[in-house]
């Protein structure tokens, strides 16, 4: 699962879910943590990542746009770090299927 996450959610994320997520990547570590969500977009697309973010407007791109990328959106309002590490680790299986469904373009995880 090759993870992208926005800058609303820590970069530790990246570390503390390298063993279910390999590849993954926070925007901080691109250079992208001023970008704007249509360059954020671009670039997940471009470079095969889903984005994990909490940021409805991603949503709303989502539903615009459809995937490429694709996009986990976290409706968990303000959750520690470790809360978000578990809700990934929990529902993996959940986000795996979701990733390889080819029609799919969005996942809420609450």
């Amino acid at each position: 699962m090759k993870l992208l996450f926005d800058q609303n959610l820590s970069h530790h994320l990246v570390s503390r879910l390298a063993d279910v997520c390999p590849g993954s990547a926070h925007v901080r570590q691109l250079g992208l943590e001023r970008a704007d969500d249509e360059t954020v977009w671009a670039y997940a697309a471009a470079n095969g990542f889903t984005i994990v973010s909490k940021d409805s407007d991603f949503h709303q791109r989502s539903l615009l746009f459809g995937a490429p990328p694709k996009l986990i959106w976290l409706y968990v309002g303000n959750s520690p770090t470790k809360a978000i590490e578990r809700l990934v680790r929990d529902r993996q299986q959940e986000i795996r299927t979701f990733i390889e469904h080819p029609e799919s373009a969005f996942l809420v995880l609450s």
